[in-house]
């Protein structure tokens, strides 16, 4: 996964000493095999367990469920993206021509926002659950979701349009996918994706679950239900939890891009690192998603666990019934066989 604004596999272009290239060709594959391998994992259970409660017909269709499973598309995409940067990295130069180099910075500008669009756009849902209940739960609602998730890719897709429309490969001693734009241009493009992809979702997901929490506590007040507070204690520490990790794991990418485009040397100190760290925690999206919005759901956690007896149950029947067709097709006939021969001995009598 590309951080934004950061070309990670152009490092080539960035004096760092033999020891810190060793050092990263080193540690990124391993790094990102592990979150690639726990992302598809975590998604993989996510999609499983919506898509078997879509098939429930006792059970109507929920618009968390919807962009739940829009999230699941969104980061698998991104992970999908995560396996040429890492190669680039690890060779030091960019192996996949142009075509791959404008499409898969394209695919990880317009995942990674519409990923965070969609986050928006849950606590939205979520508020409207809350506060709204009647209006959620009308027809109409997992349709208007369904459209919203549509929508949602269109400035997502225009965010990362220059991706596409100006990303080049440069060629010097080697070849890289390179920066696209001129510093003002950069800066500029920059700027929109800060505002577009972090600041605002983040802005919109803070005032949704504050209006949450605030509800909430009125709602407590007038009627004076521990079980509502305690209802309302969990809600405040996930929302906080929620908040948080967004902006840890998506602040310092653009951290790292402005400094780059101000102009920082490659060569100050920590740098690297803490490029590196960047990288890491934009890439672990894909993992902290499914963590964070679906294995934190007690609904979810229960319909694991019904998953896992189901295919327990399944396997446990299969691995009886195995035994079983090998005594009905080895044992009973060479039973039937010795039976059979000995019954004429006997019948000669003595």
């Amino acid at each position: 996964m590309e951080t934004p604004g950061l070309q990670m596999n152009n490092s080539g272009h960035n004096p760092m000493s033999k020891g810190d290239v060793a050092l990263i060709k080193t540690l990124v594959p391993f790094l990102d095999g592990l979150i690639l391998l726990t992302g598809l994992v975590g998604q993989t259970l996510v999609m499983i367990i919506l898509t078997g409660r879509k098939r429930k017909e006792s059970q109507p269709p929920h618009g968390t469920d919807t962009l739940l499973l829009a999230l699941c598309a969104a980061d698998l995409l991104l992970l999908i993206c995560q396996p040429f940067h890492t190669s680039a990295i690890t060779l030091g130069f960019w192996p996949f021509g142009s075509f791959l180099c404008k499409a898969i910075s394209f695919l990880g500008v317009a995942c990674s926002t519409a990923s965070v669009f969609t986050l928006a756009a849950l606590a939205v849902t979520r508020y409207l659950t809350v506060v709204h209940p009647a209006w959620t739960y009308r027809a109409r609602m997992n349709r208007r979701i369904k459209v919203t998730v549509a929508l949602l890719w269109i400035p997502a897709s225009a965010l990362a349009a220059p991706q596409f429309a100006f990303r080049t490969l440069t060629f010097s001693s080697t070849v890289y996918c390179f920066a696209f734009l001129s510093d003002f241009s950069r800066l500029v493009y920059s700027v929109a994706l800060f505002l577009c992809g972090f600041a605002l979702p983040l802005g919109v997901i803070v005032f949704m679950y504050g209006r949450i929490y605030c509800f909430l506590q009125r709602a407590r007040r007038i009627g004076h239900a521990p079980q509502l507070e305690r209802y309302q204690r969990q809600v405040t520490h996930t929302s906080a939890l929620l908040v948080l990790v967004f902006t840890l794991l998506w602040l310092p990418s653009y951290i790292l891009m402005f400094s780059i485009v101000g102009g920082t040397p490659a060569s100050s100190p920590g740098f690297n690192t803490f490029a590196l760290l960047a990288r890491l925690l934009s890439s672990s999206v894909a993992v902290a998603n499914p963590l964070l919005y679906g294995f934190m759901s007690q609904k979810f956690r229960r319909d694991l666990v019904e998953l896992g007896r189901e295919r327990w149950a399944r396997c446990r029947s299969r691995l009886i019934r195995c035994p079983r067709l090998m005594s009905r097709d080895t044992v009973w006939p060479f039973e039937h066989e010795t039976t059979s021969e000995r019954r004429p001995e006997s019948a000669r009598g003595p």
